[in-house]
């Protein structure tokens, strides 16, 4: 019987491919990602996809003829159709452990090097000046004793909350269900409403992803409630906060500062944001690790050969009735 064979696209390091290699008959280039004209001319050929660097739009899975499941490479899927995925047939999984701890990390990183002006000190230190700390303007703020409050209270947003507790931190979170009373004892975590979660924070994190009911979430509106001590952190999703209202908030100090690593208009940051010294940035590198893409390719790899190999589906986010228990 032929094997399966599976298109890889992105970067993606060749460690995190062996098993995938090893099983079906994978085109993958290394060096120079596939272009999309290229994989619209080809798709047709392969059963899977591991699919990052690309959008799976209506037109790209009419492409794909003989796809049978398509595996983002990462926990995020917004990058694809998955409603007429499953239209056709089609399984969209996601990889959603190997991203948790490194994820996690970087949001503390952001919020430490936010919450302690980095950004900053750093500018002031490299131009070659010195700046007295004493003065209030260039004091940053302790996390001990301080409330985090997390939206959305996933997998990554309890291990933010683990890491903050280490940090002396409270945490709250909101989310649209509530955890089982025995996991948030568990957590040491309490659950409140949104408009709570805005206005006792002193850090606010997010961790939900993009759906009609989260775009544009943390808005004017929202960071007017916000204490003007506070800071936010988003290494989720770009389109949770309203960019120009957040650019207004900075500019204002309606609120004390940001810690970003995804922006609703990515790759292209305004210079408006960018020239601000209240805000941390990184160019969405929440899992910018070779440990971490390595896991997370092997994850994907997985999803790609439990279907395709034994015909189970895993980290299925749509619903292909066929492969449903």
């Amino acid at each position: 019987m032929a094997k399966a064979k599976v298109l890889v696209t992105g970067i993606i390091p060749e460690q995190g491919l062996t098993g995938l290699q090893n099983t079906f008959n994978v085109t993958y280039s290394p060096d120079k990602p596939f272009s999309r004209e290229w994989v619209l001319e080809h798709l047709h050929e392969y059963d899977g996809l591991l699919l990052m660097g690309l959008k799976a739009d209506k037109e790209l899975i009419d492409a794909g003829t003989n796809l049978k499941i398509i595996t983002a490479n990462g926990v995020g899927f917004d990058h694809i159709d998955i409603d007429y995925a499953q239209e056709r047939g089609i399984v969209v999984a996601n990889a959603p452990q190997g991203v948790r701890i490194p994820t996690a990390e970087m949001t503390i990183a952001l919020m430490l090097a936010t919450v302690r002006h980095l950004h900053e000190y750093d500018k002031i230190v490299r131009s070659g000046n010195w700046v007295d700390v004493s003065e209030p303007k260039y004091m940053g703020m302790s996390l001990g004793g301080k409330t985090l409050g997390v939206f959305g209270m996933g997998r990554i947003g309890s291990t933010v909350g683990e890491f903050a507790q280490v940090l002396g931190m409270k945490v709250i979170y909101n989310d649209v269900h509530q955890l089982d009373a025995d996991l948030e004892k568990k957590l040491n975590v309490k659950y409140v409403d949104f408009n709570t979660l805005v206005k006792e924070s002193d850090v606010i994190t997010l961790h939900a992803p993009s759906l009609p009911s989260t775009e544009g979430k943390f808005n004017s509106d929202v960071f007017k409630q916000m204490k003007d001590t506070a800071y936010i952190i988003n290494a989720a999703r770009g389109s949770l906060i309203k960019q120009n209202d957040l650019i207004d908030a900075l500019k204002n100090d309606i609120i004390a500062g940001a810690g970003l690593d995804v922006y609703e208009t990515e790759p292209n940051v305004p210079e408006s944001l960018r020239e601000l010294d209240n805000v941390i940035m990184s160019p969405h590198a929440g899992t910018g690790t070779l440990g971490a893409r390595i896991a997370i390719a092997e994850e994907a790899s997985g999803n790609l050969i439990s279907l395709l190999k034994d015909g189970k589906a895993k980290n299925m986010v749509n619903k292909v009735t066929k492969y449903m228990d």
